[in-house]
């Protein structure tokens, strides 16, 4: 697969280093608006192509697939022009807060038989996988509940992620994976409350949230702007805890345990759970070339995207009505 990177944004290098890794990869062109920009990116990446525009990468016929890695806020738009163009489509994470916009894309990419997808790489590490086979297999009895965390702080308010125009906020950066998180064990939630701490330029600083989801399973997830950088996921059931202490950010490294209960109320059972190792960013990426070829399905399609989408929208819902929200 002969990836084009769509801008010059720093999660590239994930993505050159997971391309750097694979077989299946090969990173060929860059664009930017700025044409010396690109020229000295593409220099300093050793990538084969620079292009002085997303226009003209998007026009390169030796570009299978491109990867959006946009503000929040141009996502939509740069993935329907790249699927007008033929390409399939890796886009960064959230692909929108808009449900609509959603459904419009995966429609764009169905009726032109190509591939998007919503670039959640902790999904394709084996570490997600083996959670969520661990919480359906029983290893903590009947789910209860599931907390998740994802924060660091943010001082610079030039930032992309704190423009409101960009679709910048916690909920977007860093709260999406907390929701990714409670999705992939408990589901889509029914409906949802949702609490926000606006700072200067308008968006959320923090975003506290509640998903009531199907069979009494409620998650809650803390994402923040303002606190030390921490990330944390725990899965309560009847039977036990499951504990990852490195849910998203797989590389900075934790360990998953579950602690189960093995008689009187003190009693538990403390087992450490072996992970395969992964570069999130190679798997994700190798994925998205499987699906084209077709060896493979993709991981993540319409169905996640969508139901992201509806949990985002409905929580930002919540909060600005100071109400609970329903996903219609």
């Amino acid at each position: 697969m002969r990836l084009g990177l769509l801008s010059t944004a720093n999660i590239n290098q994930e993505i050159l280093r997971g391309a750097a890794e694979s077989d299946l990869v090969e990173v060929v062109a860059v664009g930017s608006r700025d044409g010396a920009k690109a020229q000295a990116y593409a220099a300093e990446q050793g990538i084969e192509r620079a292009h002085s525009s997303y226009e003209a990468l998007l026009a390169d016929d030796d570009v299978d697939a491109v990867y959006i890695s946009l503000p929040n806020g141009m996502h939509h738009e740069w993935t329907l022009l790249a699927l007008a163009a033929g390409k399939h489509v890796l886009c960064e994470k959230p692909y929108s807060r808009r449900a609509a916009e959603v459904e419009e894309a995966f429609a764009a990419a169905d009726e032109a038989g190509l591939v998007l997808t919503e670039a959640f790489m902790y999904r394709h590490h084996p570490q997600s996988a083996k959670v969520g086979e661990l919480v359906a297999g029983g290893a903590v009895g009947r789910l209860c509940a599931v907390k998740t965390t994802f924060s660091f702080p943010l001082e610079d308010m030039s930032n992309v992620r704190a423009l409101p125009e960009l679709d910048g906020g916690a909920l977007m950066d860093v709260g999406c994976y907390c929701i990714s998180g409670i999705r992939l064990v408990a589901g889509d939630p029914e409906h949802v409350r949702g609490e926000q701490v606006t700072g200067a330029t308008g968006i959320d600083m923090a975003f506290h949230g509640t998903l009531r989801c199907v069979n009494d399973v409620v998650g809650q997830f803390e994402a923040s702007f303002r606190s030390p950088r921490r990330q944390r996921m725990e899965v309560v059931g009847e039977d036990g805890v499951l504990i990852v202490d490195a849910p998203w950010r797989i590389d900075w490294g934790g360990n998953v345990t579950v602690a189960r209960r093995t008689g009187g109320e003190q009693a538990t059972e403390v087992e450490t759970i072996p992970i395969e190792t992964g570069n999130s960013y190679r798997l994700q990426l190798d994925n998205l070339a499987d699906a084209i070829a077709g060896r493979a399905p993709q991981l993540l399609g319409r169905d996640d995207a969508l139901g992201q989408a509806r949990t985002i929208e409905a929580l930002y819902r919540s909060a600005a009505e100071r109400r609970v929200a329903d996903l219609g």
